[in-house]
């Protein structure tokens, strides 16, 4: 060891470079020579930046002179035929992954075209479940959206305000699926299970005191100098536009449009409840916030409404062929068992046919095109996204404003967190 040490203390500092040697120096014979290490790569001569030009779209121009302005599907790109094979109509947790922070309205609109195209009717128990949820989902999106807008123009505190809120519908979430985020909990022919005892009597709890938390975010964003010059007259989208666009939800209903499918065509329980449709006027982010602020209250309105008129019975549909057993008949009855082995390993058929169901997603219309052969597996499935036409009209709304300007818009858009990007375009 001291003779390897003395050996390389006896080195020159000249003998360390990063280059050859300009002169052909001899080393001593008990080092290497460095003709016996293999031979080195330099670093090529930096050329400096290549700048191709561009047109306004962002297109860039081939070799032919065509512009080409397409992204492949990764969708398609990385879905295997095995991974397409296990997609029967059971599959209900790919919806949940849609978008993280509207998960059973995502399954909802599924189920509702599974429902059209089997020609079943859901028992009102379950009708009711699956609106009172829907708005608890509408309210959890919002709370995202709206706080996570104030958060990215700088207003912090209201933030922290809403997710203390959400972690309450989460629990509500978790005691009636027993899942936080990914609940499979609405499905074709009903609901997976009843609520547990004492599960009504806490939402109403809770939906007593939520309209002050509302308040409390108004009194600090609605009349905020800051929050208006940075809302108001920012993204403005005409009438017009937004139907061009095909923008749904609160970006067309902020414009002016009364359009809302809950009313238009009333699914699942929504043609028993009253509730009121808020409209901007303007078409800007600040009348997006305020129709979404008024939407918290008519959610608390319905929620209202489902707690008194939540009726008593069956929570799925009695076709066995559709919805599992119960336990009990299970352990009695070998059909049962039959049913249930049949259901969670193969599936049901579904005649065939074709259909398109949609919803008042809380981001806008979620609409689900199922195409079916007869089989356990939908030959075809579409999903209309209401985020994939809103980021669409980004670069119109968006120009001629400063580049700050730019993060206000696409928190009025809602598009959701990164995680629910996945839902933008998905063929399957």
């Amino acid at each position: 060891m001291a003779a390897c040490l003395a050996r390389l203390a006896g080195h020159s500092a000249k003998r360390v470079c990063l280059r050859p040697a300009l002169s052909q120096t001899t080393l001593p014979r008990t080092s290497r020579s460095f003709s016996a290490v293999s031979s080195r790569r330099y670093a090529a001569p930096y050329e400096g930046t290549k700048l191709i030009p561009v047109n306004e779209d962002f297109a860039h121009p081939t070799q032919d002179g065509q512009n080409v302005n397409k992204v492949p599907d990764s969708n398609l790109e990385h879905t295997t035929e095995e991974d397409r094979k296990i997609r029967h109509y059971t599959a209900l947790p790919y919806f949940d992954r849609l978008d993280y922070v509207s998960m059973m309205t995502n399954e909802q609109c599924f189920s509702l075209a599974v429902e059209k195209l089997l020609n079943i009717e859901i028992p009102e128990r379950a009708k009711w479940i699956r609106t009172l949820f829907g708005e608890i989902t509408r309210i959890l999106n919002h709370l995202m959206s709206v706080l996570s807008h104030a958060m990215d123009v700088g207003a912090l505190t209201p933030f922290l305000w809403g997710f203390e809120e959400r972690e309450k519908l989460m629990e509500f979430y978790e005691r009636v699926s027993g899942a936080r985020l990914h609940a499979a909990y609405v499905r074709p022919g009903g609901v997976h299970q009843d609520m547990p005892v004492g599960l009504l009597d806490d939402i109403y709890q809770w939906a007593t005191q939520f309209g002050d938390r509302i308040d409390e975010t108004e009194e600090l964003l609605t009349d905020n100098r800051i929050w208006i010059g940075r809302t108001k007259g920012i993204g403005v989208v005409s009438a017009a536009d937004a139907l061009n666009l095909s923008f749904t939800g609160v970006m067309l209903r902020g414009s002016g449009v009364p359009w809302d499918i809950r009313k238009s065509q009333p699914y699942d329980a929504y043609d028993q409840v009253e509730f009121d449709v808020p409209v901007g006027v303007n078409g800007d982010c600040y009348d997006r916030y305020l129709c979404r602020m008024e939407e918290f209250r008519q959610s608390l309105r319905i929620i209202h409404q489902c707690l008194n008129k939540m009726p008593p019975g069956p929570i799925r549909v009695e076709d066995y062929k559709v919805s599992p057993p119960p336990r009990a008949a299970m352990k009695e009855n070998m059909e049962a068992l039959i049913h249930h082995f049949l259901l969670f390993t193969k599936g049901y058929t579904v005649p065939p046919g074709e259909t398109y169901s949609a919803i008042e997603a809380p981001k806008g219309e979620m609409g689900v095109y199922v195409v079916s052969d007869g089989s356990e597996r939908p030959y075809r499935c579409k999903i209309r996204a209401p985020g994939f036409a809103h980021l669409g009209g980004f670069d119109q709304i968006s120009r001629g404003h400063l580049l700050a300007d730019a993060v206000a818009i696409i928190g009025t858009m809602d598009l959701g967190t990164p995680f629910s990007f996945s839902h933008h375009d998905k063929n399957d």
